[in-house]
């Protein structure tokens, strides 16, 4: 077969022998395009990009593309107000199963009409790809749809991280000697709790920041001298600390909480040059106590400065050979064990997944205005809480996934309140 899995496609299967690990975005559609339109611009543009007869051979970490006409099942999704319907929607989605194993349709397309507008959905098994390469197609569809003539279809079979390592091999070499370091953060973090960590099951709930409270973010991150993702990073750690009861007491052995980021590696495996459809994703960890007097400002810079230790060093390397690690580890466990594993061993309280539309959406296009676009992640075994922060003209929307096993409805709520109150009180 043609392609290899690489080391993060290879834990997603992993993660989705557990409980589904799909992911789903949205972009807003004209509200005249019928059904018939959109199914024939979906498959040809699959068809033109090469995205169909996917044969999956997990046990031996292969994948290939035979092509063949596309099957288009486009689901219909009426509703009232259109987002809350979509909210519906992505929550459904993200917990529906994909074919597990050989010859398997990795995309579902669903159509969400409202009062308000249209959107056209996507939901799809994430270990085929990231959201770049996602965001590329459904962008393909939209000109598809337009009469755009397609561009050239992208490659399909992406090197894996043996390129990566050999041409960073002094750094991975470094890395290895951050794991005590990585280990004895790891025994000082707040433990996630579940009810039943066997339950895998993700609620959904979809947020819009307020464009002036988006606009102050964005005026904050220039003027600390960090990235808007330190930002992001920071309010989810100020975000979240009021779902974990009790940790500002007396003395406790785990005072910190750590949050992860959702890293894009597209140019470290070179692959920046040419349109590749794959999974090029890393993440990196961030751990702090988290002060009940903490400040926005403060706790920005504070992740400001690891982060930028991570990409100087390239520490995410570290965390792609813990996955090969893991790997080796998972067959000697059993279904109780694997649930509990990264809680146990390498525990993240939330996460993030940034993605900014206004700067990926207009490469292909002829002047077109961004369109509103909308995204939910899953949150696997190894945090009970991720969020999907996607900026469109300067606006931030955000899809909250969580284990329901972990967080109720009114606990993000009370996660969103918080967090809109701490860039509420920014200038």
């Amino acid at each position: 077969m043609k392609g290899e899995l690489n080391l993060f496609q290879a834990t997603m299967l992993r993660w989705r022998a557990m409980h589904p690990y799909n992911a789903v975005h949205a972009v807003a559609i004209d509200p005249a395009l019928t059904p018939e339109r959109l199914d024939d611009a979906i498959g040809r543009t699959l068809e033109h990009w090469g995205l169909t007869g996917l044969v999956l051979d997990r046990r031996r970490g292969r994948y290939e593309y035979r092509g063949g006409p596309a099957t288009v099942r486009l689901a219909r999704v009426p509703g009232a107000a259109m987002l809350e319907t979509l909210e519906g929607e992505v929550e459904y989605q993200l917990n529906m199963p994909f074919s597990d194993d050989g010859a398997i349709d990795p995309f579902r397309f669903f159509h969400v009409t409202g009062r308000d507008g249209a959107m056209l959905g996507l939901a799809y098994d994430h270990f085929i790809a990231g959201g770049d390469c996602i965001l590329a197609l459904l962008h393909a569809i939209v000109d598809a749809c337009r009469g755009v003539p397609p561009g050239p279809a992208p490659l399909l079979y992406p090197p894996t991280q043996r390129a990566l390592y050999r041409a960073n091999w002094r750094h991975a070499l470094t890395g290895i000697g951050r794991v005590p370091a990585l280990v004895k953060s790891a025994r000082r973090t707040v433990r996630p709790r579940y009810r039943d960590a066997r339950d895998g099951h993700n609620g959904y709930r979809l947020f819009e920041l307020p464009l002036d409270l988006s606009r102050r973010l964005l005026a904050a991150h220039k003027a600390w001298s960090v990235t808007v993702n330190d930002v992001l990073m920071a309010l989810l750690l100020l975000a979240v600390d009021p779902l974990v009861p009790g940790r500002h007491g007396a003395a406790r052995r785990r005072v910190q909480l750590a949050v992860a980021s959702i890293m894009n590696l597209r140019a470290q495996y070179g692959a920046q040059d040419r349109p590749t459809f794959g999974q090029f994703l890393g993440s990196l960890r961030v751990a702090h106590p988290v002060p009940g007097d903490a400040t926005l400002q403060a706790l920005a810079r504070d992740v400001n400065a690891e982060t930028q230790l991570v990409k100087r060093d390239k520490v995410f390397l570290q965390t792609l050979l813990a996955m090969g690690y893991v790997k080796r580890v998972w067959p000697m466990l059993d279904e109780r064990q694997r649930a509990s594993f990264y809680a146990k061993t390498y525990p993240i309280n939330a996460g993030i997944s940034a993605l900014n539309v206004d700067a990926l959406w207009p490469r292909a296009n002829d002047g077109a205005p961004t369109p509103v676009y909308i995204r939910g992640v899953p949150t696997g075994p190894l945090t009970p809480l991720v969020v999907a922060f996607t900026t469109v003209k300067d606006k931030l929307y955000a899809g909250v996934s969580y284990r329901t096993t972990a967080y109720s409805r009114d606990d993000i709520d009370l996660f969103w309140t918080g967090l809109v109150r701490r860039l509420d009180t920014l200038p």
